[in-house]
């Protein structure tokens, strides 16, 4: 019995990707010398339905009207085997294969359409930019070395991270120019909230920006600043656990107020879960200085979400939406409560989500997540990208890049693709340049890493292999997004090694030079911005694609095996990036083309 079907070919399944609960679907498979064929449908929650498939030239196809919302799993049954997936995503015979993925979504889902096509910049407010005679650093120990070795050693034990730099709002204000360059669209903030750390992860007082970054009229300033530029920004919303040192918590009574491990009376009280009052608490990971939020506190969720709430206030200043830190640890109820009060500003205000994994099919702590089924997130943090895009530059192996593009594709709604947020680095991992150029061989003991800087040669190949994978970030599905610094090369393993200063002083211009090439291709070509993956190969070291929207097409091949090959792609006139008329290029190790028309 031979089989096809391609769940990204629209002969064979006639809407690519998630689909909505108002869409008729379409499913076809070929197969030889089989008399009957089923579609196996289970739905996520359990319940199992078997489709009788027509059978028709070649095959077997069937028609479904108006699914329910929610996730479902299906494979084929002909003559009583089963056909599903392998491990790239085609059918397969066998009881050994996985079932294929349906995500099914409410048609009153929107999304916002002018992030799509754009340039994201993540700055940890700190490390930045400081302009002198902002921000009060009200008792805050303070550093006057910029660009210095950030503390890393434990204090009685711990980690402090309260070492700080400076960096404010009006610095990141008066260099807007240079994001603009960049083709910069959107500014992903780090905690921007009054904190004990420099990172600000440990809230003190939502209801205040951190004084050393600035006042209200400071942000207010920077937003409207943004908004002469076309760039917005969005902030990082960390609502799974507040600080120790909290208006909320106040272990420390550092705060006029009674929190939570002062008395059982205290307004804030049911915010938090107590083991033993007032010294055993849930905290985040166990770190004692994050009490976890009561994931049964409506009265938080309202503070967050109500009206004069945390994210009222700063909507109304003006802000573009929110990156929900840790998103899979708190209810799918709560992110629907911030989706709701952030869509109130219109529907082009974005919400992100913080997920390390495949976002569509989600488990955390025991519960399936409906993160993309409609009325919660409009985009993830794409770690899985990432990875498979460092692990393809290290390796020269294409096929595992291969099969993480065509799964995304499958399983996300099309609009939802074109949101996600396409990341190489960010606080949370090395700096990208230093993962290339060591080849994924970091040292483990942060005593170690200190000292730890690539050589001129590690140095050269992290930059050719930081070529492809920016490359591949802009002009995959999705909005890239740059980690401060790394657009000059900066170096650095894990925190706090990826969290220096930035360096106004030097940097890598050629690389600058690709970054703002890179913004003016998604300013400037439309397929970049909502236009299908096609064509895509996978061959040894190469890899290629399409991108192709009504008025424009783009076809980018990358080569980072061994082998020298020759791309030759019809119907194209130009390869940009030489700026010569030729529809075939020989593409070297760490070597690439983009062919528009």
């Amino acid at each position: 019995m031979n089989v096809y079907y391609d769940p990204l070919d629209i002969a064979c399944k006639s809407i690519t990707g998630a689909i909505s609960d108002e869409n008729q679907i379409k499913f076809k498979i070929k197969l030889s010398d089989a008399k009957t064929c089923h579609l196996i449908l289970r739905c996520d929650e359990g319940e199992e339905t078997s489709y009788r498939m027509r059978k028709c030239s070649e095959g077997f196809s069937l028609v479904l009207n108006s699914l329910k919302k929610g996730l479902y799993w299906y494979s084929f049954l002909a003559d009583g085997v089963k056909i599903g997936k392998n491990w790239l995503g085609f059918a397969e015979i066998g009881e050994h294969t996985d079932n294929f993925e349906l995500l099914v979504y409410s048609h009153l889902q929107t999304y916002p359409k002018s992030f799509c096509g754009g340039v994201m910049y993540q700055i940890m407010p700190d490390r930045f930019a400081k302009a002198n005679g902002y921000g009060d650093a009200k008792g805050k120990r303070m550093r006057s070395d910029w660009g210095g070795t950030p503390e890393y050693k434990p204090v009685d034990g711990k980690i402090r991270n309260n070492d700080f730099f400076g960096g404010n709002f009006e610095g990141i204000r008066q260099n807007l120019d240079y994001l603009k360059e960049l083709g910069v669209t959107r500014v992903y903030l780090n905690p921007i909230f009054e904190a004990n750390s420099n990172h600000r992860y440990d809230t003190g007082d939502y209801m205040k920006f951190d004084s050393l970054l600035g006042t209200d009229e400071d942000f207010i300033n920077l937003i409207n600043t943004g908004k002469e530029k076309n760039i917005g920004f969005i902030i990082d919303g960390v609502f799974n656990h507040t600080g120790d040192d909290s208006l909320y918590f106040n272990k420390y009574g550092n705060y006029n107020s009674v929190g939570a491990y002062n008395s059982k009376e205290s307004p804030y009280y049911s915010w938090f879960t107590f083991q033993e009052y007032p010294d055993e608490y849930t905290s985040w990971w166990g770190i004692d200085i994050l009490p976890t939020i009561n994931k049964n506190s409506k009265e938080y969720e309202e503070f967050i979400t109500g009206e004069n709430g945390v994210l009222d206030r700063c909507l109304k200043m003006g802000v573009n939406g929110v990156r929900l830190d840790v998103v899979d640890e708190i209810p799918d109820s709560f992110v629907t409560k911030i989706a709701t009060r952030v869509k109130a500003y219109g529907e082009d205000k974005v919400v992100i989500g913080e997920v390390w994994e495949d976002a569509t099919n989600k488990i955390a702590y025991g519960v399936r997540r409906k993160y993309f089924q409609g009325g919660e997130l409009d985009s993830v943090m794409n770690y899985p990208l990432k990875n498979s895009i460092i692990e393809y530059v290290i390796t020269g192996k294409a096929h595992c890049l291969y099969k993480t593009i065509r799964e995304q594709i499958d399983n996300y709604p099309a609009h939802s693709l074109n949101c996600m947020m396409n990341i190489l680095g960010t606080h949370d991992t090395p700096r990208i340049i230093t993962v290339l150029g060591k080849r994924g061989k970091l040292k483990k003991e942060r005593v170690d890493m200190e000292f730890e800087t690539l050589s001129k040669s590690e140095y050269q190949l992290g930059k050719m292999g930081l070529k492809c994978a920016s490359l591949l970030q802009y002009t995959l599905y999705g909005v890239p997004c740059i980690y401060y610094g790394d657009e000059i090369g900066m170096e650095g393993n894990k925190d706090p090694f990826n969290r220096r200063c930035f360096n106004w002083n030097g940097g890598d211009e050629e690389l600058v030079s690709w970054y703002k090439f890179l913004g003016e291709l998604r300013e400037k070509i439309p397929a970049l911005k909502e236009g299908k993956v096609i064509n895509l190969t996978a061959y040894d070291g190469v890899i290629a694609f399409t991108r192709e929207s009504e008025n424009s097409s783009l076809t980018v091949a990358i080569n980072c095996g061994d082998r020298v090959f020759d791309i030759a792609v019809k119907g194209y006139e130009k390869e940009i990036t030489r700026n010569v008329k030729t529809s075939k290029i020989p593409l070297n190790k760490y070597d690439f083309a983009i062919f528009y028309k």
